[in-house]
């Protein structure tokens, strides 16, 4: 699977130029929740830096942290079989 690449059509929202071809830096799992021993529920990849992150339903929602302090705003999720982007600024998916 190739990660930051544009999901075919075209994409409205202005921050897909954050998006980048990134490797995942924790493949094995949320990057905070292995180093506190959190569990999380799904997992979301950073398209501009390979941060992987816990979602919204886990307990530390460490994704949509890493977004409002590093800024990086669109997210993929980091499940098996799902394609789906994320925008954080803009609430909606790309």
């Amino acid at each position: 699977m190739t990660f930051g690449i544009p999901i075919g059509g075209t994409v409205a929202d202005p921050h897909v130029s954050w998006i980048r071809d990134v490797t995942p830096g924790t493949p094995e799992g949320c990057q905070e929740c292995l180093q506190i021993g959190s569990p999380w529920v799904h997992l979301r990849l950073c398209l501009t830096c390979g941060h992987v992150g816990c979602c919204d339903s886990s307990p530390m929602r460490h994704a949509r942290g890493h977004a409002g302090v590093v800024g990086h705003p669109i997210v993929q999720s980091f499940q098996p079989g799902e394609d789906w982007r994320w925008c954080f600024v803009d609430e909606a998916f790309v």
